[in-house]
């Protein structure tokens, strides 16, 4: 793995840590809110310079950051403390880094459409054949060429990596799909998917459709929607217990496999798709996994606010302060172990 490979996929975690702080502190700001310091990682400052009244770090560990608000966890006297604030200016401020992750997300996706050489679509270009020209495809006894996947066993397909998803993730033979044919939705039931050669589920290959504006905004918009979708199925499936925590990863991890990816690469182009296709999710699950209603976590916070806005009255701020102290103890610990696995599966590969 290339030490430029690696400096490379560390910049781009940074780069998703610092949009999702940036959201926080450009809203504060523009919301009158005292802001203390923007920080882009933990630990000791490698830079900081104060620059009015709010201090700008860069620390040493890529894990994190925040963006510090006067009165943000205590009480304060100051007119521009985050408590002082109204409701509505707060709620504003704690979904704003969650929502540039989403935006950057999108953004990402497009950069990926106009690198790549075809739009992929749902659509069955062909069946896979061996060298002679056989038919080494299962599927085709019930598709066609030119079916459009519409769901998979009632999961909706909106790109191909969902076809992929849903063959691999579903521990069954078969399948009940349906499919658009000629304009009209035919259901299929007990569909078999193998190539009979490589043993693989996919036995077909897709269309790749010309890229145009519309195509472009149309796919980023299904595939934005896939991968918040994925997330959020992941996440069930990590608390149902079908992922445990050896399945999990940390920043070194994702460091490692964005480094990993992108060495496979055959060419610069390649490289850059792998990057913004690898960052995009991993921006989306940022802005997805911090809001979720945990301590600490954007969510959370967003949970004490609308208490506040029903109950017309604030949770006192030593109360609020330490179920998110606690809150964010549960969540270092974790990635301290989860820090740990991580380096122990790069010297164990």
């Amino acid at each position: 793995m290339g030490f430029l490979t690696v400096i490379v996929a560390i910049l781009c975690f940074g780069i998703i840590i610092m949009i999702h702080e940036a959201g926080h502190f450009f809203v504060a700001k523009k919301c009158g809110i005292k802001v203390l310091e923007f920080s882009i990682g933990m630990g000791p400052a490698i830079v900081s310079r104060q620059r009015g009244e709010t201090k700008y770090s860069w620390r040493l560990l890529p894990i994190g950051g925040y963006c510090a608000m006067e009165g943000e966890d205590e009480s304060s006297s100051d007119p521009r403390a985050f408590r002082r604030q109204a409701v509505w200016k707060r709620m504003l401020v704690t979904v704003a880094g969650a929502v540039m992750n989403l935006i950057l997300g999108f953004l990402l996706i497009i950069l990926a459409c106009s690198v790549d050489t075809a739009i992929t679509t749902n659509t069955i270009a062909d069946f896979h054949t061996n060298a002679a020209g056989e038919n080494i495809a299962t599927s085709n006894q019930w598709l066609k060429e030119g079916d459009r996947f519409i769901s998979i066993n009632g999961m909706h397909i909106f790109t191909a990596s969902d076809i992929s998803y849903a063959l691999q993730n579903d521990d069954c033979e078969t399948f009940d799909i349906v499919v658009e044919r000629d304009g009209a939705r035919i259901p299929l039931e007990g569909v078999k998917f193998l190539d009979t050669e490589t043993q693989g589920l996919l036995d077909f290959r897709v269309v790749g459709a010309k890229k145009t504006v519309g195509n472009v905004l149309s796919y980023t918009c299904r595939n934005f929607v896939s991968t918040a979708r994925l997330i959020w199925i992941t996440l069930i499936d990590l608390v149902r217990g079908k992922y445990g925590f050896h399945d999990l990863s940390g920043v070194v991890g994702i460091v490692d496999t964005t480094a990993e990816y992108v060495q496979q690469s055959r060419s610069f182009r390649e490289a850059c798709l792998t990057l913004f296709e690898l960052m995009s999710f991993i921006t989306i699950n940022v802005g997805i996994f911090n809001l979720i209603p945990f301590p600490a976590l954007d969510g959370g916070r967003l949970v004490f606010l609308i208490i506040e806005a029903f109950r017309k009255k604030q949770i006192p701020a030593k109360v609020e302060g330490m179920i998110h102290f606690a809150g964010l103890a549960v969540l270092m610990l974790l990635m301290i172990a989860v820090t740990f696995q991580d380096v122990f599966k790069i010297f164990t590969r």
